[in-house]
């Protein structure tokens, strides 16, 4: 297996792609959450805000986002992590999520992060800061 510390500037980890975005994943997230925020599991509700449906939680996509980093975590942490919501995640949507080495020092390694839906648009775009162990 590739380790982190091997990725150099400008290369990108593999990308994950997520299964369609499911009812069952935002009501998941809602109760792990707090976040009950309606327009997130009630179609009627989307509605009434003026959404054409249910839309995911821009912390469940943030969230996913981390997964990227997921098969490193033996060697190192997310030691910081920011991102700007782009646009809004729809149901059955399935987004593909991107990282790639900006920047490599001796104790950390910066990356550019997207999650990218199946149109290619960019629904979240940020950096985050992989601290390696000694």
């Amino acid at each position: 297996m590739t380790t982190i510390r091997d990725w150099q500037v400008g290369q990108s980890l593999p990308d994950v792609t997520l299964p369609p975005v499911s009812r069952l994943d935002l009501i998941k997230y809602a109760g792990a959450s707090g976040d009950y925020n309606p327009i997130h599991t009630i179609d009627d509700e989307a509605k009434k805000a003026g959404l054409p449906g249910i839309i995911a939680h821009g912390m469940w996509t943030m969230g996913n986002l981390a997964k990227l980093f997921t098969p490193y975590y033996e060697e190192g942490f997310v030691q910081d992590y920011f991102v700007r919501f782009q646009s809004m995640v729809f149901l059955n949507d399935i987004i593909t999520l991107k990282a790639t080495v900006k920047e490599k020092g001796d104790k950390t390694i910066r990356f550019d992060v997207a999650a990218v839906n199946q149109h290619g648009k960019e629904v979240v775009k940020g950096e985050a800061v992989f601290a390696l162990y000694e």
